[in-house]
C-alpha cells in the first residue's frame, strides 16, 4: 500500500469517530474573542504554543508536521526539537496547524462536522482559484484580469488568515476542556505509543466517557478485566486429575 493511499484512508477514518469538538468553527470568535485576534495577528507565535501543549509540554514527543508528512523523524527533531518546530511554524505554517488539529482528532477521536469542512473546503477552493486568475493575467496580459487577480488574492489570503486563526482557537478551547480550565481535570497524559498516529486505526478515547461496542453490554458470565490477581490461579485450575497422582515423586 502506498503512502498517499494509506494517508487517504486515515482521513476517510476520520469521519468515522465519535466525539466532536466542544466548539465549531462558526463559534470560536464568539467562544474566545481575545484568542482568536491573538491567533490572527500573531499565527506562527500561537501555532508553536498549541503544538508544544498538544504534546503536553514534552518535547521528546516531538516529530516535524505530527509524525503526518514523509519528513517526519528524519530532520533532527530528536537533538533540537524546539528549533525544528520554530521552522515548521514559520516556513510551513499551513502543515503545522493542520498537523495540530490531526493530533487532537486522532487522540481523542474527534471528527471534523460538515460544517467545518465547508469552511476548509471553501478556503482552498478559493486559494486555487486566486492562483488560476494569477496565471492566466500573467499569460494574457490583461489589465481586467490582472486586478480580478488581485482582488481575488487579497481575499483568498484573508480568508486563509481568518480560518487558520479559527481553527487555532478550537484547538486552544479544546485543550482548555482537557486540561481542566473549565472544571476537574479529567484526562491524564496518554502514553507514548498513545501519541503515535498512523498506525493507530482506533485510537483511544482519552478523557471521553467509554462507549460500548455496537452498544450491547459484555456477555454475561464473563469475569471483569484484570481478574484474576497476578500470582492467583483461576478457579477450577489445575483441571481434575492433573496431574497424575504420584507425579513428580
Amino acid at each position: 500500500m502506498s503512502a498517499s493511499q494509506e494517508h487517504l484512508e486515515k482521513m476517510q477514518l476520520r469521519q468515522n469517530y465519535r466525539n466532536l469538538w466542544h466548539t465549531d468553527l462558526m463559534g470560536t470568535i464568539q467562544a474566545d474573542t481575545p484568542y482568536c485576534c491573538l491567533a490572527l495577528w500573531c499565527a506562527p507565535c500561537i501555532s508553536y504554543l498549541l503544538r508544544k501543549r498538544a504534546l503536553y509540554n514534552d518535547m521528546t514527543r516531538y516529530q516535524c508536521c505530527a509524525g503526518y508528512m514523509p519528513c517526519s523523524g528524519r530532520c533532527g527533531e530528536s537533538r533540537c526539537p524546539e528549533f525544528c518546530l520554530g521552522t515548521e511554524v514559520f516556513l510551513c505554517f499551513g502543515n503545522s496547524v493542520a498537523s495540530t488539529r490531526f493530533l487532537l482528532q486522532d487522540e481523542f477521536n474527534i471528527q471534523t462536522t460538515q460544517c467545518d469542512n465547508c469552511i476548509i473546503g471553501f478556503m482552498f477552493c478559493l486559494s486555487q482559484i486566486a492562483c488560476i486568475f494569477s496565471i492566466v493575467a500573467m499569460i494574457v496580459g490583461s489589465e481586467e484580469i490582472q486586478q480580478a487577480s488581485q482582488l481575488l488574492s487579497c481575499l483568498s489570503d484573508m480568508v486563509y488568515c481568518s480560518v487558520c486563526a479559527c481553527m487555532q482557537t478550537q484547538h486552544k478551547i479544546e485543550m482548555d476542556r482537557r486540561d481542566g480550565k473549565f472544571g476537574p481535570q479529567a484526562m491524564a497524559v496518554p502514553q507514548v505509543q498513545q501519541m503515535s498516529r498512523l498506525d493507530q486505526p482506533y485510537p483511544p478515547n482519552v478523557g471521553y466517557a467509554p462507549q460500548p461496542a455496537y452498544g450491547y453490554p459484555p456477555p454475561q458470565g464473563y469475569p471483569p478485566q484484570g481478574y484474576p490477581p497476578q500470582g492467583y490461579a483461576p478457579q477450577g485450575y489445575p483441571p481434575q486429575g492433573y496431574p497424575p497422582q504420584g507425579y513428580g515423586k
